[in-house]
């Protein structure tokens, strides 16, 4: 089955949503690009709000945020109960936000890292899956 992705990204992380936005649909996954369009100065809320919401309401199976640090995306998208969002900046990252975190939505710091490191991240979060166990039990405790 083919899945499904929401991105978004403000200013900073445009030329990168770009980028991944044409490696995604290279390698078979539908997207939804939520904004911003230009490298024009653009709020992080306006576009991670939308992607969690996307993916909180499991209108997509994941989520794809990106910003300048990270940390914008992942602050905002966290305020939605249902979302797991993880800032990764390397692959192992990925696959333990995955595996351990259960982790909806994928945050990347476009400032810090590359375009190849950028794909090898988000095909390493696409390719794990969650382990549940004691895992899922600690994911359980997260939601207030």
């Amino acid at each position: 089955m083919m899945q499904k992705i929401a991105i978004g990204a403000d200013h900073a992380g445009f030329d990168l949503k770009e980028s991944l936005k044409k490696w995604l649909s290279s390698n078979g996954y539908i997207t939804k690009d939520f904004g911003t369009y230009s490298s024009e100065s653009a709020d992080y809320p306006d576009f991670a709000h939308p992607v969690a919401s996307a993916v909180e309401n499991k209108e997509f199976d994941l989520g794809l945020l990106i910003c300048g640090s990270a940390n914008g995306v992942a602050m905002t998208a966290n305020k939605h109960q249902g979302i797991r969002a993880a800032i990764c900046w390397k692959e192992e990252l990925a696959s333990l936000a995955r595996e351990h975190n259960d982790a909806n939505i994928l945050c990347l710091p476009a400032r810090h890292i590359s375009g190849e490191l950028a794909e090898k991240i988000l095909d390493r979060f696409l390719h794990a899956s969650f382990e549940g166990g004691r895992h899922g039990r600690r994911v359980n405790k997260i939601s207030c």
